[in-house]
């Protein structure tokens, strides 16, 4: 069964139809040749996919598009102003955080929202006082970023890429 959804993706209204059964990752993919969130495992293991929807950081190839209707979908395609990268983006060039850049997308999808997530005071597993501000240690920033995998194991520098955008 069909559905139409409409979706702002990247700042632009993108009015598509899809099946019931299409996930946000197939939608953009398949129907909008929106390729910036990348498929990886297709079970949300890897965080190839992520995508800030409404803000907040999701796995697309686990939730469904006609859920997304009328929200704003934000890619790394869409992190930066007007063809200037974001300051997660650049920090990620700055620091060889990329090797093959096939999770890079995702990485800097997650990085946005978990910055934001700890700017707003959310905990992570590993935060110490729940009453107190979050401080964005290399611990931190590990835990709250270990949903995005790098099968190059770029992550000594994917952290300090972050610590860098952090400052």
């Amino acid at each position: 069964m069909e559905r139409p959804v409409t979706l702002h993706v990247d700042g632009t209204v993108r009015k598509v139809s899809v099946d019931t059964r299409t996930t946000l990752l197939d939608g953009l993919r398949e129907r909008l040749a929106v390729t910036a969130p990348k498929k990886g495992c297709d079970h949300g293991q890897c965080g190839a996919c992520t995508v800030l929807l409404d803000g907040r950081r999701v796995l697309a190839c686990l939730i469904l598009a006609v859920t997304c209707d009328r929200s704003e979908v934000t890619t790394a395609d869409g992190l930066g102003d007007s063809g200037s990268p974001h300051p997660v983006q650049r920090a990620l060039l700055e620091h060889d955080g990329l090797q093959c850049g096939y999770c890079t997308p995702g990485q800097a999808c997650s990085a946005v929202g978990m910055l934001d997530e700890a700017k707003a005071g959310w905990p992570s597993a590993v935060s110490g006082d729940l009453r107190q501000n979050v401080e964005l240690t290399e611990e931190e920033i590990r835990e709250r970023m270990s949903g995005n995998l790098c099968r190059c194991g770029a992550y000594p520098n994917i952290v300090a890429a972050l610590r860098e955008a952090i400052r």
